[in-house]
């Protein structure tokens, strides 16, 4: 039988193994690789407030998912040295939600609030005067006999994160007095270090071209790339082989991801458009169609890759192929399309 004392590390790794992303969260501004610009602007940010031994202004994070915006609202809270409290727009649904979450708040604390952009509107419009004056109005009752009860609220930082923030309203948004920031894709050699750091914690050793290979697949994103380093990690584990580039590229394979990170799909779309449709332009609509695929998903999942890769192009006519993925499909580029 085994002892108390190994049930109990046993029991603290996979603790440590199941919230494995948490773990690889940055801890430090130092070890937070990349969006320099906005590192910057929010550090003096934080700094002035803190001299002036006030509250940081509200703070928006917005741009495509895994690039790390629940990290810096992680960052900004050990900065500031209050607890953070994390909710997304979906799982408020009543206003009674949010004013339970704001009046539990203590002074200074951080209130992140995910995916902001399916807030209610409703519970938007509560939302307002507890951004700009700390208060929170409550209606209570019905009709003639309906009052409202004004509570005070603690001084607190709201920081909200979007990927869509075209959908959030104009209001909301210039209520975030302390900045609303874009964040922008990763290159090459900033993933290369996210992996390198990575697989530090996770005690694999990695050489710089190995985690050069893995970045070159991950799409421009840290999430993406510690997935890919995961996968690596346990198929080099399962044959008991140092984890090289030999053994990057047999994963990849196994993920259907090629040399430029394009998946299985991806793939499909540009191959459907070139045979199918004589390399486009063809309408989004019906390539979805051709594929049995949603047009959103094509669309907010695929085509931004496809795009920034040059590899497709949108046109008032709809979608077309460029040279490149030709090129990157051994596929002559037709004369009639130079």
């Amino acid at each position: 039988m085994s002892s108390l004392k190994e049930i109990k590390e046993n029991s603290e790794n996979d603790t440590k193994e199941v919230f494995l992303d948490q773990t690889l969260r940055p801890d430090t501004w130092d070890e937070y690789i990349g969006q320099e610009s906005i590192k910057n602007n929010v550090f003096i940010l934080l700094k002035a407030a803190k001299e002036r031994k006030q509250q940081p202004e509200h703070i928006l994070f917005y741009g495509p998912p895994g690039l790390g915006k629940t990290t810096l609202a992680y960052l900004i809270s050990k900065e500031t040295d209050h607890n953070i409290k994390i909710t997304s727009g979906p799982a408020i649904e009543k206003v009674g939600d949010l004013a339970s979450i704001l009046t539990n708040l203590s002074p200074g604390d951080i209130l992140f609030i995910d995916e902001i952009h399916r807030l209610n509107k409703n519970i938007e419009e509560i939302l307002y005067p507890a951004m700009e004056s700390g208060s929170l109005d409550i209606i209570i009752g019905k009709g003639p006999s309906a009052r409202t009860i004004q509570l005070e609220l603690p001084p607190f930082t709201l920081i909200a994160a979007t990927t869509r923030i075209s959908m959030l309203s104009a209001p909301l948004r210039s209520r975030f007095s302390g900045g609303t920031f874009r964040l922008e894709f990763y290159s090459d050699d900033e993933i290369a270090k996210i992996i390198e750091r990575s697989a530090s914690i996770l005690e694999v050793d990695i050489n710089k071209e190995t985690s050069l290979e893995i970045a070159k697949r991950s799409r421009f994103t840290p999430r993406t790339a510690n997935f890919l380093l995961k996968r690596c990690r346990d198929l080099a584990q399962v044959n008991k082989n140092n984890l090289d580039e030999k053994i990057v590229n047999e994963t990849l394979e196994m993920l259907g991801i090629d040399t430029l990170g394009l998946s299985q799909l991806d793939r499909q779309i540009l191959e459907t458009i070139i045979e199918k449709f004589k390399g486009g332009p063809v309408g989004l609509g019906t390539i979805a169609a051709s594929l049995s695929e949603e047009a959103s998903t094509l669309e907010e999942v695929n085509e931004p890759y496809l795009i920034q890769l040059g590899l497709i192009e949108r046109t008032p006519r709809g979608r077309s192929v460029t040279e490149k993925a030709y090129q990157h499909f051994n596929i002559d580029y037709p004369e009639n399309k130079r």
